[in-house]
């Protein structure tokens, strides 16, 4: 890959890696630290990777370090107590975006993860597969759990009965 590659890179995908990265963490300072994270190893493995496959490689590197990141803020606020978060909803709402935006936030990283990479960013199983290096039948499983989740949710709640 050469510099007028990265560049073109930088372009066309940091965008949507900040999308992805902050629908998923929901912190702004953090997600920036990804995306820039991700392109730093991009640039320190330029050589080794190929222009057509830079997508796969800053997703796959950006959803790595994301779960770095996941992984390390549960073990710090591993003494805070959070309070429980039921399948009942009480409030009422009347903008569908919020609702499912309360919802995503409910599901599992995982389930998150490949449902926002399949429905928001559009890729295929294929290619969730290879950027989170679960198997196809592993992201189809998430995928269908997360949203029979988000459909039992939406059941669950009056507004939208």
């Amino acid at each position: 890959m050469t510099a007028e590659e990265y560049n073109d890179a930088v372009n066309q995908y940091s965008d949507s890696i900040y999308r992805f990265i902050l629908k998923n963490i929901r912190d702004v300072e953090k997600a920036r630290d990804i995306v820039q994270d991700s392109y730093e190893k991009l640039w320190i493995h330029h050589r080794q990777v190929a222009a057509d496959a830079v997508k796969s490689y800053l997703y796959a590197t950006a959803y790595h370090r994301l779960i770095d990141v996941i992984r390390k803020d549960s073990r710090i606020r591993l003494g805070e107590r959070h309070p429980t978060t039921g399948n009942m909803h009480t409030d009422q709402y009347t903008d569908l975006a919020e609702v499912l935006h309360q919802i995503i936030v409910l599901l599992p990283n995982d389930q998150r993860s490949v449902l926002m990479l399949r429905d928001y960013e559009g890729y295929s199983y294929r290619e969730i597969a290879e950027i989170t290096m679960l198997s196809e039948a592993q992201v189809k499983v998430y995928i269908y759990r997360a949203r029979v989740f988000m459909k039992n949710y939406i059941r669950s709640m009056d507004i939208l009965i």
